[in-house]
C-alpha cells in the first residue's frame, strides 16, 4: 500500500453513495467525499462535481492525493455516474448514446440539484469539470443550465460535434459513428445538432469558464475548443471568466510527467477557488 504524505488520516474523510431523480424517473447513483472536520452540509459549501457519460466508460471512485488539497479547503467532490457510462450495465451504456444522448446532459443537471436540494452546496458554490467526451457534457449543460454553476472547467472538450462528424476524412470520425451516430443520416443530423455546444451557444449568462486544449491532439482537435471560446467570446452577456488555455506541448491526455500533471492540476484548482473568490484578487478579470 503506498503511503500518503502529509498527515494524512483517512478517518477524517466520509465517503457517501446518493442517487438523484433523472426527468424520466430513473435513478442516478452520486459518489460523495468530503473531510467531515471542515464541511458545513448547510448549502455553504463549495463543490466540485465531475462526469463523463459515454463509451461505456466506468469512472469508479478512486484516491488522488491532489484532490486532498480541495477536500482539506473545506470542498465537497462527487461524481455524477450519468447515463452513457457503463456503472450500471449495457443498457446504462445504450440509454445515453445515439439518439438519447441528452439523457447524459439531464442526468448530470438532476445530481446538481439533488445536491443543491440537499444542502451540499448552492448554485453559488457549485462548479463542474469534464474532459474530453466530458468536455462535450460540459459545454452541453453550460447551454442548457448556466444558471446552476458557478464555475466550469471543459478539458480537451469535444463540443463542436456535428462539423467534426460530418467531416469522415479526419481519422477518427467515421469509427466516432459508433458512439454518436451517423449525421448523414437526417435524424442523426438534427439530433446532434440540437446539443453540440458550438451550435447551441446563445445569448445569455454564463457562469466563469475554463477551456483547455492541446495544440497536438489527435482526438479533438485544439480547434473544436477555440471556436467554442470565440463564439462564447462573441455571444455571452456577462463580464465573467472565459479562460482559454492552449499547451503547446501536450496532446489529448495533457502533459506528461507526473510533476507536470501536478501542476496542471493545481492550475484548475486555483480557477476553480478563484471562481469562488477564495483567493485574493490581485487584479481584475478579463475574458
Amino acid at each position: 500500500m503506498r503511503k500518503v504524505f502529509g498527515g494524512f488520516d483517512a478517518l477524517n474523510y466520509v465517503t457517501e453513495r446518493k442517487w438523484a431523480n433523472a426527468p424520466d424517473g430513473t435513478r442516478i447513483p452520486l459518489s460523495i467525499v468530503y473531510h467531515k472536520h471542515r464541511v458545513k452540509l448547510d448549502g455553504s459549501d463549495p463543490l466540485l462535481l465531475y462526469g463523463y457519460g459515454s463509451y461505456e466508460v466506468c469512472i469508479d471512485p478512486s484516491f488522488k492525493p491532489s484532490r486532498l488539497s480541495l477536500l482539506d479547503r473545506g470542498f465537497v467532490y462527487a461524481i455524477a455516474h450519468i447515463r452513457g457510462g457503463g456503472e450500471m450495465g449495457r443498457k446504462w451504456y445504450e440509454d445515453g448514446k445515439f439518439l438519447k444522448k441528452k439523457n447524459t446532459f439531464t442526468d448530470f443537471i438532476a445530481c446538481a440539484e439533488y445536491l443543491i436540494e440537499n444542502k451540499y452546496c448552492s448554485m453559488e458554490k457549485l462548479c463542474m469539470d469534464g474532459r474530453s467526451a466530458g468536455g462535450l457534457l460540459i459545454g452541453a449543460v453550460l447551454n442548457m443550465r448556466p444558471d446552476l454553476f458557478k464555475a466550469a472547467i471543459a478539458g480537451v472538450p469535444f463540443v463542436d460535434v456535428l462539423t467534426t462528424m460530418l467531416d469522415p476524412t479526419i481519422p477518427l470520425t467515421t469509427s466516432e459513428w459508433e458512439e454518436w451516430g451517423d449525421p448523414r443520416k437526417e435524424e442523426f443530423y438534427f439530433y446532434m445538432k440540437s446539443y453540440s455546444p458550438v451550435d447551441n451557444v446563445k445569448a445569455q449568462n454564463y457562469p466563469d469558464i475554463l477551456v483547455t486544449a492541446g495544440l497536438n491532439d489527435p482526438r479533438v482537435m485544439y480547434s473544436e475548443p477555440a471556436k467554442f471560446v470565440a463564439k462564447l467570446r462573441d455571444l455571452k452577456t456577462d463580464d465573467n471568466l472565459l479562460l482559454f488555455k492552449c499547451e503547446f506541448g501536450a496532446g489529448h491526455s495533457s502533459k506528461s510527467g507526473r510533476f507536470e500533471k501536478l501542476q496542471e492540476d493545481a492550475f484548475m484548482h486555483t480557477f476553480v477557488m478563484k471562481a469562488l473568490n477564495m483567493i485574493p484578487d490581485h487584479g481584475s478579470g478579463q475574458n
